[in-house]
């Protein structure tokens, strides 16, 4: 899909499917079709391919080419399944238009449109509405982070939560959120990162293109905001560590309870065990064989010695 923009009176305005290109001051490529890949390239914009965007080479993912930058940053958002995934994304910035391309759905790209003269040193200019949408893509991996926090205290608060009952599914369900958590914090903290250098090339980019005075605030602003999320996300990932930690020590207490009572049933049954045992062998001079209360007797030794071994673990209190 493409979608393109021209500035209006501060505000961002989408353009019909047919209007011409060369007005808009975004254009924003979705998973792009080849007539529409070829629609931005008559702009003298060449688009690159997903395989190109996942190269991992800064060299491939930051660099300059015939007078436009191409940035290239992983942020998480939705598959085509609505799945949970962290994608490539390329920021083409000319000295027109800023073209990005995708192929999966950040939520920033779908609500920064809307808010482009809220945010941001506003939408006039293409690099401004790159650093707009930055800033939108910081506020979005923000409240992921929020999120994530509130959803490691909910399940410290059940893991710790006194209980005499099996919590063996609670705690199997605690550990599956907390790797869900620790999954995103990290897809957060890999966005934070390249976000970063992105910020850092194109700080050093408009100086050498001498770009006004007024956006180089904005970049520091920016670079600090993603200082601190980095510090919080570091923060976050040693939450996750220590909530993993707790939950496999509840878990390895709860399966130690199991084989507590195991081992105490084993030994009140070791001595009614012995017992059988010795009046079980076959040898032809026993005493008791011929009683008439050998069998009662027994019976009688084995059930006290099971009574008596469990009394004597009830006071000591192993169990």
């Amino acid at each position: 899909m493409l979608f393109a923009y021209r500035e209006d009176q501060g505000r961002l305005d989408r353009l019909t499917p047919d209007a011409p290109l060369e007005g808009s001051v975004w254009i924003d490529l979705y998973r792009p079709l080849k007539v529409q890949v070829d629609a931005v390239t008559a702009l003298g914009v060449d688009v690159p391919t997903l395989e190109d965007m996942e190269e991992i080479e800064i060299s491939n993912r930051l660099y300059r080419e015939n007078g436009m930058d191409y940035m290239t940053v992983v942020l998480p958002g939705l598959s085509e399944t609505k799945a949970p995934i962290s994608g490539p994304v390329t920021f083409i910035l000319t000295h027109d238009r800023l073209v990005t391309v995708r192929h999966h759905a950040p939520r920033p790209f779908e609500t920064y449109p809307t808010r482009a003269n809220k945010v941001g040193p506003g939408c006039s200019r293409p690099e401004t509405i790159f650093l707009g949408l930055t800033e939108e893509i910081i506020g979005r991996l923000a409240d992921l982070m929020e999120n994530a926090g509130k959803a490691l205290d909910q399940v410290m608060r059940e893991v710790f939560a006194p209980s005499k009952g099996d919590r063996s599914d609670l705690l199997e369900d605690a550990l599956q959120r907390i790797g869900r958590e620790g999954d995103l914090v990290g897809r957060v903290r890999l966005s934070l990162l390249t976000l970063e250098r992105a910020i850092s090339f194109f700080g050093q980019s408009e100086i050498h293109l001498g770009a006004k005075d007024e956006l180089r605030p904005v970049v520091k602003g920016i670079m600090r905001d993603i200082q601190a999320l980095e510090v919080h996300a570091d923060f976050l990932s040693s939450r996750v560590a220590l909530a993993v930690d707790a939950t496999l020590g509840m878990i390895g207490l709860s399966q130690s309870q199991t084989i507590k009572i195991f081992s105490v049933l084993a030994v009140v049954f070791l001595p009614p065990t012995v017992i059988a045992s010795a009046y079980g062998m076959n040898f032809d001079v026993m005493p008791e064989l011929h009683w008439d209360w050998g069998y009662p007797m027994a019976l009688g030794l084995m059930l006290a010695s099971a009574v008596g071994t469990y009394i004597f673990f009830k006071w000591k209190h192993w169990f």
